[in-house]
């Protein structure tokens, strides 16, 4: 049975079509889901009794069920998510000045394989379709009955290797008759697929693209990311170079900071060499500590330090809040769990 959260408001039109009715029963149908966020056909009272028995009869709706969730003393919440097939997923709420930001996974695992990520080690299993990365906002929304205004796609997965189904997510989140939130309170990061950095280009989305960098040379990045393997740097950055050169948008650069790894002074002078004149920021990340991992957080003062040189080399640079540490919900540190395990 198809999962209507899988639909954009013109699939759905589409497939109001296919079933014999007119198309704007599909905006109907949106706002129940996306603004009245209801979790059942019956609650869609302005459809007829017919209608509402050929939607049972046609779709399902993906509604996730809270296994466990965990809340920081900074006010973060994570959520592991029953994704009713299972499987489980987590997500991460957190709260900024600006207002709530969700942390949404693309995949239930992920092959990438970085050294510094919790995810490394569990198993692929499967992409998550685009209503299902909906719903984790709808979930998060529905238990705190309250409104989400910026998603980061920086939970388990690599979104741009679910790049269809993350796209269609997008368009449905961003859509005015449903979720509304802007394009640019979007973020998208990646590992670094360069040929879906391109293709991303082209979207005419107005989101941010976040890279996953982490090191200034290959040797020191494919220690770290086995993608690097595949895409190294200099591939990467002419991909990151076009994708600026066609949105006209900044590019955020991440980077984890590991002690005696990537984070001294070299490093830094390297860093900088690389992405001279580029549009863009360097958001430098206290690395967490994960469970068999290799790699210890940098010294305040090294992360200071590198900092500080990148700023006063004419490359913006800042240090990233550490939210949800204590939960294992910062970054790097989700992971998807069993739903057998005591999680």
């Amino acid at each position: 049975m198809k999962n209507i959260k899988d639909f954009s408001l013109e699939d759905l039109k589409q497939e109001m079509l296919s079933i014999g009715e007119k198309t704007f029963r599909a905006e109907q149908i949106f706002k129940w889901l996306y603004v009245d966020k209801v979790k059942s056909f019956d609650e869609m009272t302005n459809l007829s009794l017919d209608l509402r028995e050929k939607l049972k009869e046609n779709y399902s709706i993906c509604n996730y069920k809270i296994l466990k969730k965990l809340e920081s003393v900074d006010g973060t919440k994570k959520y592991l998510f029953d994704i009713l097939d299972g499987n489980a997923i987590e997500s991460v709420l957190m709260e900024y000045h600006y207002g709530k930001s969700i942390c949404v996974s693309s995949q239930v695992g992920c092959k990438m394989g970085c050294k510094f990520c919790a995810s490394t080690g569990i198993p692929f299993i499967r992409n998550l379709s685009s209503g299902e990365i909906v719903e984790q906002i709808l979930a998060v929304e529905q238990d705190t009955g309250e409104k989400i205004s910026n998603v980061v796609f920086m939970g388990i997965g690599e979104p741009l290797d679910n790049y269809d189904n993350v796209i269609k997510a997008i368009r449905i989140i961003n859509n005015q008759k449903g979720l509304n939130i802007g394009a640019r309170h979007i973020s998208i990061s990646t590992s670094g697929i360069v040929p879906r950095i391109y293709d991303l280009a082209k979207e005419n989305i107005q989101c941010t693209l976040s890279v996953s960098l982490h090191a200034s040379n290959d040797e020191t990045r494919s220690s770290m990311m086995p993608v690097n393997n595949r895409y190294n740097i200099e591939e990467l950055l002419k991909a990151c170079k076009e994708y600026i050169k066609i949105t006209n948008k900044r590019i955020s650069f991440e980077y984890a900071l590991a002690k005696d790894n990537n984070d001294n002074l070299e490093d830094a002078k390297e860093l900088v060499k690389l992405l001279k004149g580029m549009l863009c920021h360097v958001n430098l990340i206290p690395i967490n500590k994960i469970e068999n991992g290799k790699f210890t957080k940098s010294s305040n003062e090294n992360i200071i330090k590198f900092r500080d040189y990148l700023n006063d080399h004419g490359i913006v640079a800042t240090i990233r809040r550490e939210l949800g540490s204590d939960i294992d919900a910062a970054c790097g540190q989700l992971r998807r769990k069993n739903l057998d395990r005591n999680v």
